[in-house]
């Protein structure tokens, strides 16, 4: 079943960005550019939802609106991230 989440990256202070996946509460991982942020939080949502699977609960859908906490950052960056094996 394909699967799709949003992923929000904020640029931090040190020029990394930080990686939040907010239809999978804790989901939070970084990277040094925007291609490694990527491949980060792709590797997040899959070591994510096998927790889930192993502990028998269910499998967060994405619906509706995105909230996104920026704290003090001025801008992110909005990506959707889709697989069969989610």
């Amino acid at each position: 079943m394909a699967r799709t989440y949003t992923a929000v990256l904020v640029k931090d202070e040190d020029g990394r960005y930080s990686v939040s996946v907010p239809a999978l509460p804790g989901c939070h991982t970084w990277g040094a550019d925007i291609g490694e942020a990527l491949m980060m939080a792709r590797d997040a949502i899959e070591g994510y939802l096998a927790v889930l699977q192993e502990d028998g609960d269910p499998i967060p859908e994405e619906g509706g609106p995105v909230l996104v906490d920026m704290g003090e950052a001025r801008e992110a960056l909005v990506y959707r991230l889709a697989s069969e094996e989610w």
